[in-house]
């Protein structure tokens, strides 16, 4: 007995000097911006390429400064606040195709995701005068092509602003909320399309092309917002669930000169989307992408704005579903570049002005992942991909005949590229599971290196005190795939003992949750929790990207089937591992992660004995239209698809702990899920957990909203798992 007692003080004093040397993480720590990488700023090349803009804040001023690309060194400011009486402060900017004028954005507030409405100045970097485009907040303003007008809309109607004349033009009149919008797309376009501005001046600026959504017929969904006032206030907007109707868009165009306006005509179609418009390198040529509702068949239009003919210049299709990019090139004679997924990759191809395929540019079993643009002097295309691993990303160039490729980038990890306006240079940020972000500057030409710009050295020098554990990459066999992995052990993991397993998974089509990439901000939380003494693992299963079309579109009208058949096999075959404890394996994830980890505790009952469910879709018959028929067609046509794999429709088959989390206010995945959700758990007689977070959106954050969140996800896991 005494023999034990000199063996465990040993013990506490060993653990005592280890603890002394290492600290352990706090949720302060993590919430607080302790370890926050540094990240470059926000910075716009100027057409020189030889400088690019940053918008900086000092000492209570906004100024944007103009840099040196070689030197890195600031030369001056195009504009000060310090100079300037009217505003004491911006928060963002615009400059004119010609450098001439400055769009100054100021008193922002958001709407959705990416719409915002705010006051706007117009500075010009001449003779240092500035102008107040209206006392109204507007939304969406933008240069002519010779910086003379702004183009923009209120209450969703469009006007022009004459800068010389100060006159406005107001180019339509029957803008009405919930109604009719013009030149800025509703609410299920904003989100699922990935843009807001719905309209575009034509190369020489006599034309404006705009997009005409009618929304009558869309359902309203209205959410209460309850705020701190004695009356809690109503939010109504129109969203089309999957099946319902959508908004009937229409496209438009509108003389300057005349100040006419005119329908276009595009063809024989019903219920389709116009997910893009852009105008070629003829001026008088509009460009059309035309998709219709199932999104398995996209035409590319062309429609002559002299006399409002519209012609299909390509088709394209495929058995699941086409994705919408904003990769299309247009080149001096109007050829054009577009990437595609026809061959089973996403590639790059080059067809002739009249939609004849000249070349297919890249081909390969590796996806094209970020095309940068088409440099006319060196004639060659800028691109990103994974031809180094579906984990990693390179930079490389390649002629548009497909020959003489080079890569960029030689760091294996995740390389992304912003290009000076003339293709010169590009700044690199790199970044893997060892490497916090760092910033390099690098010749186009040839990938050398000019000069580094920023590293996170400091951030590394910090974690030493913390001993943090490795993100380990890895592959796991799972139902005939090799899928991949990372996993964080505790820091003094101890292969003879077991563990409790946390896996955390998104799995959305296309999604990639495993990259060799250094920590996030969820990162840390796990590396809390591995110091608490759990293993954490991430598993892309089937239907995430990267791995090729037939991967990733395997889950094509069943969305949660393959992907949690994958998740519950990945976490057999690591419970099987001797240091896991195959009945203390629990899984959570966000948004579709929610949706995931909660079938996967109901189908998987006897698998997982805890899931987190955080904003979590729990019936895609909830649901936009674009998002959720783009992979399971409408439910009128796929009922099963839809409620076969709706975690609702398998209460009663819980077994462990499960906690749901929900934002009062997402207009996104709507709390009506979580609702639905809890009532269902109620009539199966299931115990479980939840919380609300009042008016909070589907990011749940502001003030100590994310803190709390985590606290409680913390708090749930050290006491159920």
């Amino acid at each position: 007995m005494k023999f034990r007692n000199i063996v465990l003080g040993f013990i506490i004093t060993a653990s005592s000097v280890v603890y002394a040397q290492e600290k352990q993480i706090t949720q302060e720590e993590i919430w607080d911006g302790t370890f926050r990488q540094e990240r470059l700023q926000s910075l716009q090349s100027l057409d020189n390429g030889k400088e690019y803009v940053v918008l900086n804040r000092e000492n209570g001023t906004a100024s944007i400064d103009v840099y040196n690309y070689k030197s890195g060194e600031r030369s001056r400011s195009l504009v000060s606040t310090g100079n300037l009486d009217e505003i004491s402060s911006f928060q963002g900017f615009e400059l004119s195709d010609d450098e001439s004028k400055i769009l100054l954005s100021t008193e922002m507030e958001q709407i959705y995701r990416r719409s915002s409405r705010g006051v706007y100045y117009i500075y010009d970097t001449h003779d240092g005068s500035l102008i107040k485009l209206s006392d109204k907040k507007v939304q969406e303003p933008t240069f002519s092509p010779d910086a003379s007008k702004v183009a923009y809309v209120y209450e969703n109607d469009i006007y022009i602003f004459d800068i010389n004349s100060g006159e406005e033009t107001r180019v339509t009149s029957d803008g009405e909320k919930n109604k009719i919008i013009n030149g800025v797309t509703d609410w299920v376009y904003e989100e699922e399309f990935a843009f807001v501005r719905a309209f575009e001046w034509n190369k020489n600026g006599k034309w404006i092309a705009f997009l005409r959504f009618n929304e009558e017929n869309v359902p309203e969904f209205s959410m209460d917002m309850f705020g701190e006032e004695l009356y809690p206030r109503q939010e109504v907007f129109k969203y089309p669930k999957a099946g319902e109707a959508n908004s009937k868009v229409s496209l438009h165009l509108y003389e300057l000169a005349s100040e006419e306006k005119e329908n276009v005509e595009l063809g024989d179609y019903e219920d389709f989307y116009i997910p893009r418009i852009k105008w070629t390198q003829d001026p008088e040529i509009l460009s059309v992408q035309v998709l219709n509702r199932h999104q398995n068949k996209l035409d590319l239009i062309f429609v002559d704005a002299e006399d409002n003919e519209a012609e299909v210049v390509m088709t394209e299709t495929d058995e699941a579903y086409i994705d919408v990019t904003d990769n299309l090139t247009f080149l001096e004679d109007n050829d054009f570049i577009w990437t595609s997924e026809k061959d089973g990759w996403n590639h790059i191809y080059l067809y002739d002005e009249d939609g004849e395929l000249e070349n297919q540019v890249t081909s390969g079993d590796w996806e094209v992942t970020n095309y940068y643009g088409y440099d006319k002097k060196s004639n060659r295309i800028f691109y990103q991909s994974t031809e180094n691993g579906s984990v990693n990303r390179d930079v490389y160039s390649i002629k548009p005949n497909g020959k003489g490729k080079r890569r960029l980038t030689d760091k294996t990890g995740m390389n992304s590229a912003d290009f000076s306006a003339d293709y010169t240079y590009f700044i690199n940020s790199f970044t893997n599971t060892e490497t916090p972000y760092q910033y390099t500057l690098h010749n186009a030409k040839n990938g050398k290196l000019v000069r580094k710009i920023k590293d996170n050295s400091a951030l590394l020098e910090k974690e030493e005190a913390y001993g943090f554990s490795p993100k380990e990459l890895s592959t796991i066999e799972v139902n005939g795939n090799e899928l991949n992995m990372w996993m964080i052990k505790p820091s003094d993991f101890d292969p003879n003992k077991e563990y409790p397993l946390l896996m955390f998974q998104y799995s959305g089509p296309g999604s990639q949750s495993v990259s060799n990439s250094y920590f996030g901000t969820n990162d840390y939380w796990y590396q809390l929790l591995a110091d608490k003494g759990y293993i954490i693992a991430t598993v892309d299963g089937r239907g995430t990207g990267l791995k090729g079309a037939d991967f990733k579109k395997v889950t094509q009208k069943e969305l949660g089937k393959y992907e949690v058949e994958d998740q519950i096999e990945a976490a057999r075959v690591l419970g099987s591992r001797e240091y896991i404890d195959e009945d203390r394996i629990g899984i959570w994830g966000w948004s579709y992660g929610g949706f995931m980890s909660s079938n996967a505790i109901l189908k998987g009952n006897d698998v997982f004995s805890l899931a987190i469910a955080v904003a979590p879709v729990t019936s895609w018959r909830f649901y936009d239209t674009i998002y959720t028929e783009r992979y399971m067609t409408t439910p009128q046509e796929n009922p099963s698809g839809y409620d076969e794999n709706s975690p609702i429709n398998h209460v009663e088959k819980l077994k462990g702990d499960y906690l749901l989390i929900h934002g009062g206010g997402d207009d996104n995945v709507h709390l009506q899920n979580t609702m639905r959700m809890v009532e269902a758990l109620i009539q199966a007689n299931k115990q479980f957990d939840w919380a609300i977070y009042p008016d909070k959106n589907h990011g749940i954050y502001g003030g100590n909203t994310r803190r709390h969140l985590y606290t409680k996800m913390t708090n749930f896991i050290t006491e159920n798992l």
